[in-house]
């Protein structure tokens, strides 16, 4: 190496080492003062303040520095839409077309206003030609339209599936999808739905296992008020096994010796008495004239704790029934007309409507298929 480039080395050594301490020293003089800007910072600094000198020398320098920084990526402008990466500018107003019915509509669009093929319309819509050319043959429902519709019109209480096992047990065979996408379409879905129990309360004690009819029968008093406003009561009484509702007796004022009066009344009807009657702790329940009366028939009574209605479930149920299907749909102008519709209800209820527990059966089938055959249950349905 010469002399003449030991000497050029030398001074790009000391310009350089000049630099580097000129930074550190500006750096350390920048963190000294507390300030929290980073180095980006300080650079934007320096390019404000140089911006300002170009300004001051005119707009001949500035198109020459700009020229020379026309490399740089112009940041791009929003175009208004309301999503990210969307690119038309009024935003989107309805939802994507991914329906076949949808495209098949946007497809007739495209034929009938810009005059496309139909190769084209359904190569942009994304839709096979064999699905825009195909129609719906769908099958003449008006039939079983009607009759649904007549049941909900008669049975005003009636959800869906209880309404497809009546059209099952009248010969309709239709799919039940087929039947709610119609039940929905004429509007017959219930609006109102009974909340349900999260929690089952737990017994006192653990309760026999049912195997037959009159084995365990429910009661419990059921409030209502005719047109004029006068109250009147009603003393229901089901068997828990076939859910069957063995009477309904209605009056003002029911006591003690009218329950009494109403067991004796069935008890000569049916021919038997069961060996337990689950009730509440109401104060015709507790009387000492029914106490007698299930001592001289050797007959249990099993009382709910007070504050669980869910300790006799089987009459709360269809209490709830009772007065969803009858009391709330009826208008009763007399005790004897209140009478002569529960009495039609109760006829219903046992012969007609089908239960859900008992797999869509009514409890008159229970009892008869139970009595055909003994070892017929309906336990774990």
């Amino acid at each position: 190496m010469t002399g003449w480039e030991l000497d050029n080395c030398h001074e790009k050594i000391k310009v350089h080492g000049i630099a580097d301490r000129v930074r550190a020293a500006a750096g350390r003089d920048r963190c000294s003062r507390g300030g929290s800007l980073s180095q980006a910072g300080r650079q934007r600094s320096h390019f404000l303040q140089l911006e300002e000198e170009v300004r001051r020398l005119g707009p001949g320098r500035v198109e020459t520095l700009a020229a020379v920084g026309r490399r740089e990526r112009a940041a791009e402008t929003d175009r208004g839409g309301p999503d990210a990466g969307q690119a038309d500018a009024p935003g989107r107003l309805k939802k994507k077309a991914l329906r076949c019915r949808q495209r098949r509509e946007l497809g007739g669009m495209l034929l009938a206003e810009y005059r496309v093929s139909e190769r084209r319309a359904c190569a942009t819509v994304l839709l096979a030609r064999t699905v825009y050319r195909y129609r719906v043959h769908r099958r003449d429902d008006r039939a079983v339209r009607q009759r649904l519709r007549e049941i909900a019109e008669t049975r005003v209480r009636y959800g869906f599936e209880r309404i497809q096992i009546l059209l099952r047990h009248e010969g309709w065979r239709d799919n039940h999808k087929r039947t709610y996408r119609i039940y929905k379409e004429e509007g017959l879905h219930l609006r109102s739905k009974r909340p349900r129990r999260s929690k089952a309360a737990a017994h006192r004690q653990e309760r026999p296992l049912l195997t037959g009819p009159h084995q365990c029968w429910s009661m419990d008093f059921v409030s209502d008020e005719l047109f004029d406003g006068r109250r009147f009561r009603a003393l229901t009484l089901v068997d828990n096994y076939s859910r069957e509702c063995l009477e309904i007796e209605v009056g003002q004022s029911l006591k003690g010796f009218d329950v009494v009066a109403v067991m004796e009344r069935v008890k000569e009807l049916r021919g038997v008495v069961p060996k337990r009657i689950q009730v509440d702790n109401g104060s015709e329940f507790i009387s000492k004239a029914l106490d007698k009366w299930a001592y001289d028939n050797q007959v249990t009574l099993d009382f709910s704790r007070p504050g669980k209605p869910t300790d006799n479930a089987f009459i709360e149920s269809f209490n709830g029934s009772f007065r969803d299907q009858c009391l709330n749909v009826n208008w009763f102008l007399s005790l004897e007309d209140a009478q002569e519709k529960i009495q039609a209800f109760k006829e219903d209820y046992n012969g007609f409507r089908p239960h859900s527990s008992l797999r869509g059966l009514t409890p008159n089938q229970v009892v008869r298929q139970h009595q055909q055959d003994p070892e017929f249950s309906t336990l774990g349905w």
